[in-house]
Parts: C-alpha cells; structure tokens; sequence
C-alpha cells in the first residue's frame, strides 16, 4: 500500500537518447502515414530538425530502464494488483529524432476510494530536451485494488 508520506517525492531523472529508427518503427505502430515521421528531408521541409515523434512516443522512452515497475514495487504496490486507469497529455515542444530528452518524475497524490478497498496513486512526467525547453507532461494514474 503506498502511502501518503510519497507525495511529492521526486524520482531520480532519466535520459534518453532518441533513435530515429524507434520513432519510424513507433509510427508505423501507431498509424502514423505523415512523412514528418519517416522521411527526415520532408520533416525539415515542414520546419522541423528532424524527424518528428509522435505525440504519446514520451511515454514509451520513459518506460526505457530495466524494469519499468520497479518504482511501484518500491513503493510497495502489488504489481498483480495494479492497473492503469487514466493519462494525461500536455505538449509543448516536439520531440526530434537524435534529440536527448530527459525524465523527471514526481508523485503529485495518493488517495482511496470505498472505504480503502481502492488505491490510487497520480504520477507527474515532466519531460525536457537537451536544450532545457519542457517538451512534454503527462500524468498517469494507477489505481491498485486492496
């Protein structure tokens, strides 16, 4: 059970290098037909520097550690418990291929629902590129069932 005391607490940053050939495979996962997300002449030709990320792609770099649950089994959730119930987007700079973009991740609440039998727990990301400009943030909830 996690508890109350973690809000606020502030995880380690992580930095990620941006692969072009991740973003062409993740568009392609996605649906993405615009060729700012395969051809990096039409992206430059759009104003962008590169090849351009998809817009939820933030989501899947941060996941980019060994094992991407083992915050939650530090704080003590039951992974066989857990699921993901809400997320969140905000954007404000693209992200580039070859860009270098880092991860800094923060519990903004933790409440329950009926009676404690309920969970949750609000997760902030902030994300920002090698130039220090904010490119994306995305909450996540996870709700874990006691």
């Amino acid at each position: 059970m996690i508890e109350e005391k973690y809000i606020g607490e502030t995880f380690p940053a992580l930095t990620v290098d941006v692969e072009i050939w991740q973003l062409k495979f993740f568009a392609k996962a996605v649906g993405e037909t615009n060729p700012i997300y395969f051809d990096e002449q039409r992206a430059r030709e759009a104003g962008h520097r590169s090849i351009v990320a998809p817009p939820t792609y933030a989501v899947t770099l941060s996941c980019a550690v060994p094992n991407p649950f083992a915050r939650l089994t530090q704080l003590g959730m039951d992974l066989t418990k857990i699921l993901h119930t809400n997320q969140r987007f905000e954007y404000f700079a693209p992200i580039y291929g070859r860009d270098c973009i880092t991860f800094v991740a923060t519990i903004v609440d933790v409440y329950e629902k009926r009676n404690g039998k309920f969970q949750f727990m609000v997760e902030e990301t902030v994300a920002t590129n090698q130039m220090g400009e904010l490119t994306t943030r995305f909450r996540q909830t996870i709700v874990e069932r006691r």
